[in-house]
């Protein structure tokens, strides 16, 4: 799973996933200086292999470098935060 690509897509306002058909997401809204990641999604089938961590990574890794201030009301991103 390491190798899966998290592709950025800023006009949807989300991270993705996409294995088999199937869309792990994180999703975020952006207001000027700051983004607030709302949600994380990953099916049943392909829980349990780091997908919403690396999910998470990316975006928080994207947020920082675009020197944006972080909030999140997914509790899966606020363990990260």
């Amino acid at each position: 799973m390491a190798d899966l690509k998290v592709l950025h897509q800023q006009d949807r306002e989300q991270f993705i996933i996409n294995i088999n058909e199937q869309q792990a997401l994180l999703t975020y809204n952006l207001y000027d200086d700051r983004v607030v990641f709302t949600h994380t999604f990953v099916p049943d089938s392909l829980r349990g292999q780091g997908l919403a961590e690396k999910l998470v990574r990316s975006g928080l890794s994207w947020a920082n470098s675009a020197n944006l201030n972080i909030e999140a009301s997914c509790w899966y991103v606020q363990k990260f935060l």
